[in-house]
């Protein structure tokens, strides 16, 4: 059995370029994001709905590589860009309505 994270690894200095890498390391920076937050337990479905949103989009990518089909690979890809759009949802109402690192955010 391989290891699937073995295909995300980049050498020291190479950028992300395939989409996929970039899912990847745009849900690991999310999850950083909120593993640095400290929110109260009200606001934790906030931040459970970004990761939820922020991983589907690799996800989705990924699994969509593998599709059987021109259409399969589509719609994967539109679930993938409404999740993204999800997620810029989620970090706006987090920023305007949490105490939390704005710039963290707009990067």
């Amino acid at each position: 059995m391989d290891d699937t994270s073995e295909k995300f690894k980049l050498n020291e200095g190479e950028k992300p370029y395939k989409i996929a890498h970039r899912c990847f390391y745009f849900s690991n920076e999310v999850i950083l994001f909120v593993k640095g937050c400290k929110y109260e337990r009200i606001h934790h479905s906030l931040f459970d709905q970004l990761i939820r949103s922020a991983t589907s989009i690799g996800a989705n990518v990924v699994e969509g590589k593998s599709g059987s089909s021109k259409k399969d690979w589509k719609n994967f890809y539109v679930i993938a860009l409404k999740s993204a759009n999800e997620t810029k949802y989620w970090l706006c109402l987090i920023k305007e309505t949490l105490e939390v690192d704005r710039n963290k955010i707009e990067e």
